[in-house]
């Protein structure tokens, strides 16, 4: 069984409060992008361990992967026999998009189908919170605004499907508690489902991403490629989650070799 896990950006990210327990409190909307790793899972016949193999972008095996994670989940409550994960990485880690999660509950939804154990879409965002903040976005996979510590989600309306997006990844990777060292939380001045109805060449005048100040400050080429972007005609770019990666969005297709020029690697897609 294969599939391919997407990635996500965010549009707006407002750091809203902070629980006693830690956890932040959160506003945003958050989209499938079309940037994917690719998993498989196969059955191991008379093999008493699960097993993971990553190839593609370099990530260490550890036993805290969400892959894995995942995979317990299930099975101490199933009763899942041993498989084999091979997770072929091409989403950047530490860029904000999402993708250790995706992973994580691509698995759950793999392994619930490939052994019929019947969750439904609900019950298995339930058993995606349990893996972490993000993950149970990736169950329904469609737009939806988020709030909460990211769990807590509504139907949103948002259509970019003839714009051209493109997303660039520095060779800069951040760490979500590195992010939030420069968080002061504090109430969104404006509301992200009401400003998603203005023309998007409008979006960055009301929509923020409240990562971005703190990460500029340390590493101001990223909001070099921000400006970057706009300089070469996108009507919104931003930071995605707690970075490294920006993207923007065109109105048509755009040649960013000038990126590759300043020494990053950008990949064009159109969604």
């Amino acid at each position: 069984m294969i599939s391919f896990a997407n990635a996500k950006i965010n549009i707006g990210l407002n750091i809203v409060g902070k629980r006693a327990d830690g956890y932040h409190l959160l506003e945003s909307v958050f989209c499938p992008f079309p940037l994917y790793d690719i998993i498989e899972i196969t059955s191991r016949e008379c093999a008493n361990k699960t097993t993971l193999e990553i190839t593609g972008l370099h990530l260490p095996i550890e036993d805290n992967n969400l892959c894995l994670k995942a995979y317990r989940l299930l099975a101490e409550r199933f009763s899942l026999p041993p498989v084999h994960i091979h997770l072929h990485k091409q989403i950047p880690y530490g860029a904000g998009l999402g993708g250790g999660s995706s992973d994580g509950a691509f698995v759950l939804k793999m392994l619930n189908e490939k052994f019929n154990v019947g969750l439904s879409a609900l019950q298995l965002e339930e058993e995606a919170a349990k893996l972490g903040a993000d993950c149970p976005f990736f169950i329904q996979n469609k737009p939806r605004y988020a709030e909460g510590i990211g769990i807590d989600f509504s139907p949103v309306s948002i259509d970019l499907s003839d714009k051209f997006l493109v997303l660039v990844k520095p060779e800069i990777n951040i760490a979500t508690a590195e992010a939030y060292q420069h968080i002061v939380p504090r109430p969104a001045k404006e509301d992200l489902r009401e400003v998603l109805r203005f023309p998007i060449q409008d979006w960055k005048f009301y929509i923020k991403n409240d990562f971005e100040e703190g990460v500029f400050e340390k590493y101001p080429i990223i909001r070099e490629i921000k400006l970057a972007l706009y300089a070469q005609g996108a009507i919104y770019a931003s930071m995605s989650g707690s970075g490294s990666a920006v993207y923007g969005i065109f109105p048509k297709p755009v040649d960013l070799t000038v990126l590759n020029d300043l020494g990053h690697v950008y990949y064009p897609i159109v969604i």
